[in-house]
Order: structure tokens, then sequence, then C-alpha cells
């Protein structure tokens, strides 16, 4: 999995993810990656999973262990961009009203 990350608006971190979120290794270096940027003033996440092509639950638990993170902070996480599959996966798992899901990146900075 491919992770790309940039501080918008000073306050949130952006991660752009391409490839499969099976957990294992990109989940731990997507969770490393959020840890080292959620000090400080970042409280918030933006997810972009527009090219996430599959996910499973490893996957699931990794996105739950990142909002876990956020909140924590008081902070807000959005997906954006997900897949037919994944809101199919969200949806079948009850996580789709766990998760906020929007469209693009400037919805996503207009609510963190």
């Amino acid at each position: 999995m491919k992770i790309s990350k940039e501080i918008v608006k000073g306050k949130a971190l952006f991660l752009s993810l391409e490839g499969d979120l099976i957990g294992e290794v990109s989940g731990v270096e997507l969770l490393e990656i959020a840890e080292d940027q959620l000090v400080g003033k970042i409280e918030s996440c933006i997810v972009d999973m527009e090219n996430v092509r599959y996910m499973n639950s490893s996957g699931i638990g990794v996105l739950i262990t990142l909002l876990t993170k956020v909140k924590n902070k008081n902070g807000k996480m959005v997906l954006i961009n997900p897949s037919n599959q994944i809101v199919k996966l969200l949806e079948i798992t009850k996580l789709d009203s766990v998760f906020t899901i929007l469209k693009s990146k400037s919805e996503a900075e207009e609510l963190v």
C-alpha cells in the first residue's frame, strides 16, 4: 500500500491511500504515520480512499483504531471517495453510521 500525507488548514492530517488496506504491514505503517502526526495542533484526519481497491476485516480494524486515536484528541475523522465495494463493506458492518463519508476533499476540509 502506498500512503501519502499532508497537513491541511494547519490542523488536519490528510492521508491518501493507494492499494489494498488489509492490516498487517500497511495497517501498522498507516497507524505509525498517524500517531507521528496527531500531536500538537493536528487533531483531525481525512482519509482519501479513492484508490483503495480492497479492504478486509484487518483494514477495518485499522480505520477503527485511527478513528479512536482522533476522537481521543476531540478531533474528527472523515473518509472520502471510497469505492462501491468499500461502501458496501461499511454498510454491511454498520460502520457507515460510525464513519463520516464524503465525496470530496473540499467537503472534508470544511468539516474538520
